[in-house]
């Protein structure tokens, strides 16, 4: 699962079971299980995932879907690039009964379960059969279980036993377990519950247009009132992302509709993570999601103690956190002037600036450069940019340190990382001394770029297969060097096969069908955890592949309007990407471009392989 693989940990419960209960197979019963720790839970954002419905016979297909949920979420941006950000807990209650309450009628049984999981806004007649609730009280309880966790560094998500779609987003959220789209819904809920994003339905109840929206401007972040002109002249909303191209697909714009009408009230993306699942966050949702995600954290994770005076004779240090994607960038500053050769540092040599007699001040400013953040306000919040600040007097003598060099945190060790992860080693804090972290890949000493603690393994190119990193923390003053660190690197990029129906012909590569064709994605890969597969048609999107929204194991099927499942429409094809030989082309023939391919559970993305295909209309 992943690539952090922690060993289990099992805590025995009785939240909602009988006074007595101490076996782990009993009723309400429930065991905390670490998926991926990254660090300290009281310095992590802790996503906890809850089971409700699951009998202990149930219980491998409940960490079968929490396998995929996770790695569909880390499959997407800012999610990818802040997982090292993220803790992940499943907890494994044993419920009495398989299965949740209301599913999939109204008129279906009620069961009782430790969480009271049920569909139709919780069994109402005059409900939503997607909307599926839960007792939050009891899953906070559960949650609790998880030491150093708490509601403000966690998100709570609860998993059904149900292969019927549904879910929910508020303080907590909800998916069906077992729906083919059901990895799908918990991004689009945390989106909701973490990063307070409005869904972009132009309807309320599937099947009934939205009406048309009548009040101001809204709150959102992305709906708003006003034209592109007045964002760009207002400075408003999304106009700082205007006119590039949408990461969900087409060009961030203006689109009509949502928050559940039709009418009078516009988006940024034709469609996104919070309309379409399967599609990703657009660059408005993507930068909220990065704010949200940083916000529950520090960016500084320890550093010298800054309630007191220091001397100018020691070395000053700081520990930071690490992006997947990039390193965090680090300006040191004495009495307002840029330390020289400090950039990007963790830590200031005092004793080598020969400070003149009296008090100074020296200040470390933190900041997460990410390209996913334009907004200077958010740019500076404490969630991207913090800062520490020491008081220096030179009278002060510092009684010497003589902690030998080693490591105080690092990417957890001994497990796998993707071929472009960012690595990371902290090393232990001498006064007199800043301990060097020699780096090597495949045995062969490598340099990295900014800062010793950080190495970025894109810049290598690193060959298909599996490769070996070491760390080693050295004291510069004597040579004496640690035990090392060691990493394996999943560079084996994942392939996946696709299965098309057959064409009524073929013409040069191109593939020619009559009226509809389907399409079968198999991701494969050597690693351990899910392997995803991913497409898009005509360059509109990338969108993530799960078989068939009623049916996991069906192939996904093109035709020129699509289908319509629940009264929304699957495998629409719009209009062509090219002419071809006939003309007056009816809306969705034609010529298409269809693009594939896999990511797997190291985040390593494979070859994209484009085909051709033509659509021809037969009555």
């Amino acid at each position: 699962m992943l690539r952090r693989m922690i060993a289990t940990m099992a805590v025995a419960a009785s939240l909602v079971a009988p006074a007595g209960v101490a076996h782990a197979d009993d009723v309400g019963s429930a065991k905390v299980v670490p998926v991926q720790v990254t660090g300290d839970p009281a310095k992590r954002f802790n996503v906890v995932i809850l089971g409700d419905g699951y009998t202990e016979a149930d219980m491998p297909k409940f960490r079968e879907n929490v396998d995929r949920e996770i790695s569909t979420l880390f499959a997407f941006e800012p999610w990818k690039s802040y997982r090292s950000y993220v803790n992940v807990y499943r907890v494994e209650i044993v419920s009495g009964e398989s299965g949740v309450s209301c599913d999939p009628s109204v008129t279906s049984p009620e069961r009782t379960t430790p969480l009271s999981m049920r569909f139709w806004s919780g069994c109402r007649t005059d409900g939503i059969q997607r909307l599926l609730v839960m007792d939050d009280e009891a899953a906070g309880r559960y949650a609790d279980m998880v030491p150093g966790t708490s509601a403000a560094n966690r998100q709570i998500v609860a998993l059904a036993n149900s292969t019927t779609y549904g879910g929910a987003g508020g303080t907590y959220a909800t998916a069906s377990g077992g729906n083919a789209m059901s990895s799908l819904i918990m991004p689009h809920e945390i989106g909701h519950s973490l990063g307070g994003l409005q869904d972009e339905y132009n309807y309320y109840q599937r099947g009934v247009p939205g009406g048309a929206y009548t009040g101001g401007e809204p709150d959102s972040i992305h709906h708003t009132l006003l034209t592109e002109q007045q964002m760009r002249e207002q400075h408003a909303k999304w106009w700082r992302w205007l006119g590039d191209r949408s990461t969900a697909g087409g060009v961030i714009g203006r689109y009509e509709g949502g928050m559940y009408d039709t009418t009078g009230v516009w988006r940024p993306s034709e469609h996104s993570m919070m309309k379409t699942l399967g599609y990703a966050y657009d660059q408005v949702e993507r930068e909220r999601m990065t704010q949200a995600i940083s916000a529950k954290l520090n960016l500084v994770q320890d550093q010298t103690p800054t309630g007191a005076p220091i001397g100018a004779d020691r070395v000053v240090w700081l520990e930071t956190l690490h992006p997947v994607s990039h390193p965090l960038r680090i300006t040191w500053t004495l009495d307002g002037r840029t330390v020289p050769g400090s950039t990007d540092r963790h830590n200031v040599d005092l004793a080598r600036r020969h400070l003149r007699p009296g008090t100074h001040t020296l200040t470390a400013k933190v900041q997460d450069p990410t390209g996913f953040v334009r907004d200077p306000a958010i740019r500076s919040s404490a969630a991207l940019t913090q800062t520490r600040t020491w008081t220096v007097d030179t009278r002060i003598t510092t009684a010497p340190a003589t902690t030998a060099a080693g490591f105080t945190d690092s990417t957890p060790a001994g497990t796998d990382v993707g071929a472009d992860d960012v690595i990371y080693a902290e090393t232990t804090h001498p006064t007199a001394s800043v301990p060097v972290v020699r780096w090597t890949v495949d045995g062969r000493p490598v340099r990295t770029t900014g800062n010793d603690r950080d190495l970025e393994l894109g810049r290598f190119h690193l060959t298909s297969g599996t490769h070996t990193v070491t760390a080693r923390a050295v004291d510069p003053a004597t040579g004496t060097q640690s035990p090392p660190l060691s990493w394996k690197v999943d560079a084996q990029r994942p392939a996946v096969a696709a299965q098309f129906s057959t064409p009524a012909a073929t013409h040069g590569g191109t593939k020619v069908f009559d009226d509809r064709f389907t399409m079968k994605l198999n991701p494969s890969d050597d690693g351990s955890g899910t392997t995803l597969a991913e497409f898009q048609v005509d360059g509109d999107g990338w969108y993530r592949y799960f078989g068939w929204p009623t049916d996991s194991g069906a192939p996904f099927l093109f035709t020129p309007l699509g289908t319509n499942i629940d009264d929304l429409f699957y495998g629409k094809l719009g209009k062509p990407a090219r002419a071809v030989a006939w003309e007056n082309v009816p809306p969705g023939y034609g010529r298409h471009t269809i693009e594939y391919r896999a990511i797997d559970a190291a985040g390593n993305v494979g070859r994209t392989t484009k085909v051709e295909v033509v659509l021809r209309k037969t009555g």
